[in-house]
């Protein structure tokens, strides 16, 4: 589904400040419970594919990466009438786990370990590359309930060292196979897609301390997430405008989060339900170099992964 992602990825680390307040007359240091500082937001850049309208959102011009999401491409909302596969369009991984997250659709999966599975509306599909694989994804309309409309997501996450010597792996799981939760006083719900919230895990195999929440928020409701200190946080709004930290944000934005602690309050001011995905997780510490298809921990293991798939030692699509 992506274009060839050729930037090289840095990890940045920003160093809190005490918070600092002056009250009769006097300077104390006092930890009061502050929101969390946001540091951009971004509407990425375009990069179509076919007729697939694309929006790349990590990286961007501000991070190469939220916790260990090195990649989001956004595909834009459209009426599509049946799905095509393109066998043409196969090509390798290694280095790294894709997830696809489909808000509406169908997305069909063939790779060259003979994985084969298919996701509707609310599923997500997860390919773990490892050390090396070839595979193709066709979307569609759903097939299941008839609707034309295909809107979804996919990200990138890079693999520990160790996990990218390991082979490939694949899971597909329904909207029904992921935890859903209802948020405080029925304000809304919140989709475990990856990672766990309030005791409920997601399915999809992590290797770090890693989240990715669907969130539905009602008309007129709030609902505040506490932070923890060392995480990456990021939110995405995918088709409504919301407020954040008493700040409005547009449909399309992807707005990231300084490293302070503090809590973010999301807040539905519309008579329209709003929904968000909001993701991160800890910083990636090891050595990063990326190129295409692959990421590795250096330009040798960069160099490698490029020969292996030439040689065709990933072999080759199983369509059955």
């Amino acid at each position: 589904m992506t274009n060839e992602y050729t930037d090289y990825l840095q990890v940045t680390d920003y160093k809190s400040k005490p918070i600092i307040r002056n009250i009769a007359s006097q300077t104390l240091q006092i930890n009061f419970k502050m929101n969390k500082p946001i540091r951009y937001k971004t509407r990425g850049h375009r990069a179509d594919i076919g007729s697939f309208e694309i929006h790349r959102l990590v990286s961007n011009n501000y991070a190469n990466h939220v916790g260990h999401f090195v990649f989001l491409d956004h595909i834009a909302p459209f009426m599509l009438a049946e799905k095509h596969l393109n066998k043409d369009a196969a090509h390798p991984h290694r280095g790294i786990a894709t997830l696809t997250y489909l808000l509406h659709g169908e997305a069909e999966h063939f790779d060259s370990r003979g994985q084969k599975g298919t996701v509707h509306s609310g599923g997500v599909q997860w390919m773990k590359a490892g050390n090396g694989i070839v595979h193709n994804e066709a979307v569609g309309p759903d097939s299941n309930t008839g609707g034309k409309l295909v809107h979804g997501f996919q990200f990138w996450m890079n693999l520990p060292a160790i996990e990218k010597q390991k082979d490939p792996e694949y899971m597909a799981l329904q909207s029904h196979d992921l935890p859903t939760i209802q948020l405080p006083q029925d304000t809304g719900t919140l989709k475990v897609v990856v990672g766990t919230y309030n005791d409920q895990s997601s399915k999809i195999p992590t290797y770090a301390e890693q989240f990715l929440y669907h969130i539905r928020l009602s008309a007129g409701s709030q609902f505040v997430l506490p932070t923890k200190s060392g995480l990456d946080y990021a939110v995405f709004l995918p088709q409504n405008d919301l407020q954040i930290n008493n700040e409005h944000f547009h449909s399309g934005e992807l707005i990231g989060f300084a490293d302070e602690e503090g809590d973010i309050t999301f807040s539905n001011d519309s008579a329209i339900s709003a929904e968000f995905i909001l993701f991160g997780g800890e910083k990636y510490t090891e050595p990063v170099a990326a190129y295409g298809p692959f990421v590795m921990n250096s330009m040798e293991e960069i160099q490698v992964a490029h020969q292996d798939y030439m040689r065709g030692k990933y072999g080759n699509v199983v369509y059955r």
